[in-house]
């Protein structure tokens, strides 16, 4: 399995983009996926994750309200729309598949593959 995430660049304050990652292979469709993030000199964090099935979706504090992920199974595709974005969102974006998503802590929900990551630059 490879995870290809794409979409990442340069905005000012209140812009959007739109994150994608491409799952490699014919798995994509049972397992949940997830973002995290990690700015420079900062821990890798937690952002969103969607469920297998689409209809379970979580979010971190901080980005609820502005963030939505969402998937195509048909296309190997999850996505991360991110709306009024603010200079504490720049951070390299990640994509991970979720083994097991449940109502704990996203750190032990056992992501088995990772994409190389995707800058978001934020400028105020």
């Amino acid at each position: 399995v490879q995870l290809q995430a794409s979409g990442g660049g340069s905005v000012q304050a209140g812009g959007s983009l739109r994150l994608l990652c491409v799952a490699s292979g014919r798995t994509f469709a049972i397992y949940g996926m997830a973002w995290f993030r990690q700015a420079p000199g900062k821990e890798r964090e937690f952002v969103a994750a969607i469920s297998r099935g689409g209809g379970n979706t979580r979010y971190e504090d901080s980005v609820k309200g502005r963030f939505s992920i969402s998937r195509d199974s048909a296309q190997n595709t999850a996505y991360l729309q991110m709306n009024s974005l603010k200079p504490e969102d720049a951070a390299v974006y990640y994509c991970a598949r979720v083994g097991y998503m449940n109502e704990g802590n996203p750190r032990f929900w056992g992501m088995d593959y990772w994409g190389k990551g995707t800058q978001v630059t934020v400028s105020s």
